[in-house]
């Protein structure tokens, strides 16, 4: 059962996945959004030129039924006319003609953006195939493609005919009304059809923009395992990571080693952790850790420190305290300035005394750290 649920695709689609599908161009598509956007384009271009179009349509109505004398007896004149009428209708209808061109062009955009795929335009020679050709015509996407179909043309079909039945009276008198009046009276007509045939078209939109998105997502879903190939490849094989962070510590525990043979002091818990810090008057304004950890890795910085003969103090409060509140290459906190200065000045004197000699000076004890920097402090009010 585990394994049929594992092939099962019920996981959403990673980023990856609809990356790589957009890659081949297969992103969603509503083509009644392209035929809702291109009616609405058109649509409102003709109701901004209406007026201006109605007048150029009149004048090349009239020109065209206009016949002189002269072209009565020189048909050769015909084609010129001919081909100058067809020039100013060209003419006049270019803005309208220009804006569906472009709305058709871009409005695909409008649901996923710009895309420009390649891989879409290999020939696929598997659609050549007559057995897949006759498998895709009867599939659920077939089917369901017809539907569409069907319930788009009982809408619009059922919208238009409304509209005709509504206004049938109007249409029937426009053959007593004169060729001016009748003329504006069409403009009505068909605007007053064209907006009943766009609400149609954009409840349509309104449901297949919506199914288009789902059904997309619907065939980019994942198995439980392809999931998890998917996470590998992305991120990489656990185990392999897994590896490399362990070789990554091994690193930076090597050359926190290393940093060790040049700390000015190491403080120590005694036993549990050690700190390495230095402090340079050209570099940070306050004392640096080159070094910290506990236990084993503690008792190897105090065993470096020795043999390169750093100094070691033991202060506890402040060992616990600069092991939980500093990192590697990080500056101490303000709050333990003071307690780091004594130590400091202490090592300072310790150094003074092994070269110059004199008494030897008193390791500092009580060190100014401040309870709540102290984990041990914490635990115990806890």
């Amino acid at each position: 059962m585990a394994e049929d649920s594992d092939l099962e695709k019920t996981e959403q689609p990673s980023q990856r996945r609809l990356d790589q599908a957009r890659e081949k161009g297969q992103v969603a598509r509503s083509r009644e959004l392209s035929t809702f956007a291109i009616l609405l384009a058109g649509g409102g271009t003709l109701w901004f030129m209406g007026s201006s179009l109605t007048q150029q349509m009149l004048k090349l109505l009239r020109d065209g039924l206009t016949l002189n004398q002269e072209m009565a007896f020189h048909p050769e004149l015909m084609m010129p006319r001919l081909y100058d009428l067809s020039l100013g209708t060209m003419l006049a209808f270019l803005p309208l003609l220009l804006v569906m061109l472009l709305t058709a062009a871009f409005s695909p955009l409008l649901l996923n953006g710009w895309l420009f795929s390649v891989q879409s335009l290999q020939p696929q020679f598997s659609r050549l195939n007559p057995l897949s050709g006759i498998e895709r015509m009867f599939s659920v996407h077939s089917l369901i493609e017809l539907a569409k179909a069907v319930a788009k043309s009982v809408v619009v079909g059922g919208v238009a005919a409304w509209v005709i039945w509504h206004n049938k009276d109007a249409v029937m008198a426009l053959g007593n009304q004169s060729l001016s009046a009748a003329i504006p009276q069409v403009g009505h007509l068909i605007g007053a059809s064209f907006m009943a045939v766009v609400g149609a078209m954009l409840l349509i939109v309104l449901v297949d923009v919506p199914f288009q998105l789902w059904e997309h997502n619907k065939k980019l879903m994942m198995t439980k395992e392809e999931v998890r190939q998917d996470a590998k490849e992305t991120e990489g094989d656990p185990m392999v990571k897994g590896r490399i962070r362990n070789l990554q510590r091994e690193a930076a525990r090597r050359r926190m080693m290393a940093a060790i043979p040049t700390a000015d002091v190491v403080v120590t818990n005694p036993t549990h952790y050690a700190v390495a810090l230095k402090y340079s008057d050209k570099g940070s304004r306050a004392p640096v850790v080159v070094a910290k950890g506990s236990d084993l890795l503690a008792l190897r910085i105090r065993e470096i420190a020795q043999e390169n003969h750093v100094p070691i103090l033991e202060a506890p409060p402040l060992a616990r305290a600069l092991h939980k509140h500093t990192d590697l290459g990080e500056s101490i906190p303000e709050a333990l300035y003071t307690a780091v200065a004594e130590v400091l000045a202490y090592v300072y004197q310790l150094k003074r005394y092994q070269t110059q000699g004199g008494a030897r000076p008193q390791e500092p004890h009580e060190l100014p750290v401040p309870a709540a920097l102290d984990p041990a402090v914490q635990a115990v009010q806890i």
